[in-house]
Formats: structure tokens, sequence, C-alpha cells
């Protein structure tokens, strides 16, 4: 099992799309070889110089479209209002299903395809992406492993800006929500009236819950293993006695063979039961 996350996979399988697989692998070698002297980025640009045949290193510049204010807007504010996703944020990783926020702004945080990723290279060769190009794209990927927030970046926000934003608009939130909660407590009598504390659930709402369930929270899966409560009982010790012994215990392989396949139906319906409930909600 590979041990990078799951967005470096990505950035990685969107290079191996290239059709040229003779350039990628030499651009590869020139990665594994230290041909790349550095990488920095510059707002929203990745510059770098890798070393070639000529005595000075080759210029190497790479950028993709940035995001327009109103765009991001719209994506971190469907980010704030997702709370895994600004914790998993928060805590430096990729949200699985990251892109499901930029597709309400009609956007995509990774590129679609190679052709998405603009670069530049100072060497002879007209082809692009040449082989400085592709060493460059390999050692982005193990930067996006490091730190996922290089690719916001590049579409045109710091860590900085939206780790701020995602705080503003939490923080705007919960003082929505104890606001609320001190009107709705002027409205109770005073003998009823919780500690004020408003980031707690009153004791009167504990069994309500009005809002949609986050989806990433809910997880819906088949069994972690197929043990039954018959394999945990083990098979019925019988008392020996001759051939009514073995016709009874042949009966209980059959009885307990049928058991079996009914206790496996039983969970698939179940599991299917509770994945079209979760659709049709």
């Amino acid at each position: 099992m590979s041990d990078k996350q799951w967005w470096t996979e990505q950035w990685l399988d969107l290079i191996n799309s290239y059709h040229f697989k003779k350039r990628l692998e030499r651009g590869w070698r020139y990665a594994r070889e230290g041909n790349v002297l550095s990488i920095e980025f510059q707002d929203q640009k990745v510059i770098a110089k890798v070393r070639g045949t000529e005595p000075e290193p080759y210029q190497i510049s790479l950028w993709l479209d940035t995001f327009s204010d109103e765009d991001w807007g719209y994506v971190t504010e469907n980010m704030s209002q997702r709370a895994v996703f600004s914790a998993k944020l928060l805590a430096g990783e990729m949200p699985q299903n990251i892109e499901d926020v930029f597709a309400v702004a009609g956007k995509r945080l990774f590129p679609f395809n190679l052709s998405d990723i603009h670069s530049q290279c100072s060497c002879p060769d007209k082809a692009n992406p040449c082989k400085h190009i592709s060493a460059v794209y390999y050692l982005l990927g193990e930067r996006f492993s490091e730190d996922p927030f290089v690719l916001f970046q590049l579409r045109g926000r710091t860590k900085e800006q939206i780790l701020t934003k995602l705080r503003q608009l939490r923080g705007k939130g919960e003082e929505s929500i104890a606001k609320v909660n001190s009107e709705e407590n002027s409205t109770i009598p005073n003998s009823q009236v919780p500690i004020p504390n408003s980031q707690f659930p009153k004791v009167y709402q504990f069994w309500e819950y009005n809002q949609q369930l986050e989806s990433s929270l809910v997880v819906i899966v088949p069994p972690p293993t197929s043990e039954t409560v018959l394999d945990i009982l083990g098979p019925l010790t019988l008392v020996n006695d001759g051939d009514k012994t073995n016709k009874l215990a042949s009966s209980m392989d059959a009885a307990m063979e049928y058991l079996r396949k009914i206790y496996q139906d039983v969970s698939q319906q179940a599991v299917l039961t509770a994945l079209n409930r979760g659709e049709a909600d």
C-alpha cells in the first residue's frame, strides 16, 4: 500500500497521464539525480532552477489559473459550513471530497488535465513539458505531500489567508448561534434557564437536531468480519449415542449452514436498505 497522501497521488496520476512516457522518465531521472537545484514560490507561481547541459541552469516557471475573489468567497464560505472540512484543513490535511466546495463556484482545485498546468523553460527544447519541467512536476508532488496548501496557493490563496478566513467565518457562525440561544432563553421561565454558556447545548434541546447531517460523518459499511453469533458460540456438543448421534450431527451441520446463509443475507439487505435510505434523504 502506498504511503503517499491521496492528494499527492492525484497529482502524480495527472502527470503520468502524459502520453510521451520517455520524456516523463527522463524528467523523473533528473529529479532523482538532484538536477533540480531549487524550487521557490513567488506569489502564485513556481520558480525553479534545473541543471542541464548548459553551464547555467535552466529557468522554469509554472502556474495555474487563479480564482477570483468572488470565487474564493464562495469556496471559503462553503468550507466554513462543513465542520469536517474546517477541522481537517486546520490540521493541515486535505479533505477527501474537497472538490465539492469548489464545484459550488464552478471551479476545480486540482487541474483536470496536464494542459491546465502552464509552464515555461529556458531550454531550447520546443516540447512542453520538457524533461526539466517534468522533473519539477515530480518534485512538486513531494511539496504537496509536505504541505497541501501549496495547491491552494497556486490557485490564489495562501495557507494563512484561508485559515484566517475560516476562523472568521466559523466565529461568526458561533456568534449567531449564541445570539439565537440567548433569545430563546429569554422566553423560558427563570427556574428553567440553564447555565448562561451558549456554547453548550440546552437540556430541553437535547433530543433536537434540525440540521442535515454532514454526509462525510455518516459512513455505511458492511460488517468488518463475516463472523456471526453462531461462530462465536461454536458447534453444539452432542452426547455420543452411536448412529443417532451421527445423524443428528449431520442435521445440525445443515442447520448451521442454513442459519449462516440467513445471517449473510440479512446483513447485506440491512446495508442496502441503509444506503437507499441515505440516498433518499
